[in-house]
């Protein structure tokens, strides 16, 4: 196959499962009796749905599907999954956002993680971040290998973090980037329904993002 034939399966994959992710969170919404439009796109490699509001009130009743620091949007994003899995019989790395809550997210974490960038240029010493899930961790990974710094997951779910490192600290173990979230299985409230997979490569980062992305989009109203 050539690569414009397989670039073009993988976009019409992408965008099947955009569609029957949005299909399975229209039934959500309905069965809730939220509100919201559902915006579908393909974003680095993936799948990515965001629901949104779409009139006054649904923003207040959307947050109930993001609860407390994202814990129910992550069981939400995992059901997503299995229900693409369910059709399509392939495992999928979709991404869901509600009311804007990773985009927000997204943010603040790259300001952090441009911190503990700045705390290593100056002092040579490692940094080590709060305890995150692999969603976080991936945004901090990518802002520290853009910086030229290297960076590494430690420690055990719920309490792994990432450790900012002078860039000579991690060369000699860059091919340790092997490990992968959730390879195991994910939790309910964490990485919720273990059928899903992985999120992310999150072991020892050096370089910036492991997906090629495409972009394309098509807008979902009402659900």
């Amino acid at each position: 196959m050539s690569e414009s034939n397989a670039s073009s399966a993988m976009i019409k994959r992408l965008e099947e499962e955009g569609e029957v992710g949005a299909d399975y969170l229209e039934d959500l919404l309905d069965i809730v009796d939220l509100g919201g439009d559902i915006d579908i796109d393909i974003d680095h490699g993936r799948a990515s749905i965001a629901v949104v509001a779409a009139e006054a009130g649904d923003e207040r009743d959307l947050a109930d599907l993001v609860g407390r620091d994202g814990e129910v949007l992550e069981a939400v994003q995992e059901l997503t999954r299995l229900a693409v899995q369910t059709r399509t019989g392939n495992r999928s790395r979709l991404m869901l956002d509600i009311n804007g809550y990773r985009a927000a997210r997204r943010a603040e974490l790259a300001k952090v993680a441009q911190e503990a960038v700045r705390k290593v240029q100056l002092t040579g010493e490692p940094v080590s971040l709060s305890s995150m899930n692999p969603f976080e961790r991936k945004v901090c990974h990518d802002v520290v290998a853009a910086a030229g710094l290297v960076s590494e997951s430690e420690g055990a779910e719920p309490h792994r973090h990432v450790v900012v490192m002078p860039a000579e600290d991690g060369a000699d173990d860059a091919e340790a980037n092997e490990v992968e979230d959730g390879a195991a299985g994910s939790r309910a409230g964490g990485d919720a329904g273990g059928a899903a997979g992985a999120d992310d490569a999150d072991g020892r980062s050096g370089s910036a993002g492991a997906d090629a992305g495409g972009s394309g989009g098509a807008e979902r109203d009402g659900a």
